[in-house]
């Protein structure tokens, strides 16, 4: 089918429910965001209205030309907020983009300038360790950063370099606290291909039967982890940029562009050209308030559930939602999964990583997949002129003169092992289901668990933290058909960390016959693997959630394919449970040491995970 602007095809029924649902739900909230945009809109530029010493402390530092350029000729002015740090391997190329920046934008007639920095943690460096327990809250405090380099306004436009877990949406977060102002998204690509993905899990699940040593893993390790570029398989980094993509907001394709690709650099200078035409004094003035909206949420929806992408955001874009006025659920991404065919299998819904993914068609064989089965919202608008369109071609360099083109692609993916289309998809649904019942409400991820496993009825085995578990494991305690329930890992107990480190001990469970699953109000990230899953379970035992009233040896009940969750015990028996509090040592474990106790008021402030985990509500 073609992809011409208004050859797209009617929107799938439920596509189109959902997205009128969220309108509705969202309308007095939406009205009043949209209110304040546009009195922001309505403001003269910051270097006019403000006063002269006010000025003056904006511009001191930058050189002579661009302050003339800037106060005198009232040229756009650029913000540009970045997450570099050279610890965390997707974010080390941005230490050179800042310059590269200026320097395009000094071209075009424009300034620009690093308006701020914002923390940016490696959650693969802390999985497991205290500082897994600061990760989620991250996400709005790099919110409130961004808040903080914005708030100096003085400038037309923003760019936002970042790349992983909670980077984007905190990003996205507080850009949408400045809807006023457009804002086009900066990548910096996936590192070149390591160690195969099952390898790597083959071998961490050796050693946690302590088959090899850490000197093999470590090896091991560091054959997948090995240079520049975000990790390769498609975790929460990589479903960033897919969403990214879907919600155009991205140059066109520059998701999975290897850092030191010469197309890179391109990509990036298109990049201050795109939202210097978005500027209210451009083409087509376009703040990013008004871009996102409630069908450009529903299309970041449809690109996970498509894609098999991370759970961690059905938290984020839930904030991310509420940031731009829009109220959106876990039912709204339930429907959307049952009619939602997933098209990809990348590691660990596969064994192929992000650039294989890429190498296949990548995000606009995709996008361009769903959007002509009606599965998206094609006449949205993006910070490209074209709309979607420009979203299902891939971009590429002119041999001769270098400059940037955007090609047609193939009609069938390059690899049918890793891409689908969506008359042919894997499965006709998208993989994540909500669960309901007596231990409330859950999420799973089935796109990689083996169907045999999506109903997994077993006695409980209950755990108030991940490393008690482990422990049970190492003493070979845990070898029997069980629920493992880890319970006291939601947002207001301990800040929700990932319990990743999980995943191989019970995945060694699962490969010696035993009939195990998760059930948790912790999170699981984007790395999820075989095992069934019920995580974000809400309400969170620390707050009353039915998860504090389970005894070990309750039979717990999950089905992913009725969607419930239950503990099979007699009415009177259940109701007449008390919730068992969170022990006091344990509750000190997570108060103290490595900065846990600056968190605390953000501990006591937290939503629920199902309304995103917000901290500023």
């Amino acid at each position: 089918m073609s992809t011409s602007e208004g050859t797209w095809p009617l929107l799938h029924p439920v596509v189109s429910a959902v997205t009128q649902r969220i309108r509705q739900r969202s309308h007095a909230l939406r009205s009043a965001y949209l209110e304040r945009l546009d009195r922001m809109s309505a403001l003269a530029r910051g270097a006019d209205r403000m006063g002269c010493a006010n000025v003056a402390h904006a511009f001191a530092a930058m050189p002579a030309q661009d302050k003339f350029r800037v106060v005198v000729q009232k040229a756009p002015h650029i913000g540009v907020v970045t997450a570099y740090n050279d610890m965390l391997s997707a974010h080390q190329p941005y230490e050179t983009y800042p310059a590269l920046i200026r320097d395009e934008a000094r071209c075009l007639g424009a300034t620009a300038q690093v308006a701020g920095g914002v923390p940016a943690m490696c959650d693969g460096i802390t999985q497991g360790q205290p500082g897994m327990e600061l990760s989620l809250f991250s996400r709005d405090t790099i919110a409130m950063s961004t808040a903080v380099a914005l708030s100096h306004d003085v400038f037309d436009a923003a760019l936002l370099l970042g790349v992983c877990d909670k980077i984007v949406p905190g990003l996205l977060i507080g850009a949408l606290h400045f809807g006023h102002l457009p804002c086009v998204f900066v990548p910096a690509g996936p590192m070149s291909s390591g160690l195969p993905n099952k390898e790597k899990a083959r071998v961490r699940e050796q050693a946690a039967q302590g088959l090899v040593g850490r000197e093999a893993l470590l090896e091991v390790e560091s054959q997948a982890y090995h240079g520049p570029g975000t990790c390769t398989f498609y975790g929460t980094a990589n479903s960033n940029q897919m969403l990214l993509e879907a919600m155009g907001l991205h140059v066109p394709g520059a998701a999975f562009v290897h850092p030191h690709d010469g197309l890179r650099e391109s990509l990036t200078r298109q990049a201050v050209r795109q939202v210097l035409s978005l500027v209210r004094s451009g083409p087509r003035f376009t703040p990013i308030g008004r871009l996102v909206d409630e069908r450009c949420i529903v299309n970041a929806m449809a690109a996970l559930l498509a894609t098999g992408g991370s759970t961690n955001h059905l938290i984020h874009w839930v904030a991310v939602a509420r940031s731009a006025g829009l109220l959106i659920d876990w039912t709204d991404f339930a429907e959307l999964s049952a009619v939602m065919p997933l098209l990809a299998r990348v590691y660990p819904n596969g064994s192929a990583d992000v650039n294989q993914f890429q190498q296949a068609g990548g995000p606009g064989f995709v996008l361009r997949e769903l959007c002509a089965a009606g599965l998206m919202h094609a006449d949205v608008v993006t910070v490209d002129e074209q709309g979607m369109a420009a979203y299902t071609r891939i971009p590429a360099q002119d041999p001769s003169t270098g400059s940037l083109r955007w090609q047609d692609l193939p009609a069938e993916p390059g690899d049918a092992s890793v891409l689908r289309s969506a008359d042919q998809p894997f499965s006709p649904t998208g993989g994540l289901r909500l669960l309901q019942g007596r231990l409330g409400r859950a999420v799973i991820k089935v796109s990689s668990v083996p169907e045999d496993r999506h109903v997994i009825e077993a006695p409980a085995r209950v755990f108030d933290s991940q490393e008690a578990l482990l422990d049970a494991f190492q003493a070979g305690q845990l070898d029997a058909d069980l629920v493992a329930v880890v319970r006291f890992q939601g947002p207001s107990a301990n800040g929700m960390p990932e319990l990743h480190k999980l995943t191989p001990p019970l995945t060694v469970l699962q490969n010696r016959g035993w009939r195990v699953a998760l059930v948790t109000d912790g999170r699981m990230s984007g790395a999820s693997g075989q095992v069934p899953a019920a995580i974000h379970c809400s309400p969170e035992a620390l707050a009353g959630g039915p998860l504090s009233r389970v005894h070990d040896g309750d039979l717990i009940r999950l089905d992913a394919v009725n969607g419930t969750l239950d503990v099979l015990l007699p009415e009177v028996e259940w109701a007449a449970r008390e919730a068992v509090p969170l022990s006091p040592d344990q509750s000190q474990r997570s108060a103290h040491d490595l900065g846990r106790e600056l968190f605390a008021g953000l501990r006591r402030n937290v939503r629920s995970a199902e309304e995103g985990a917000v901290t500023w509500l």
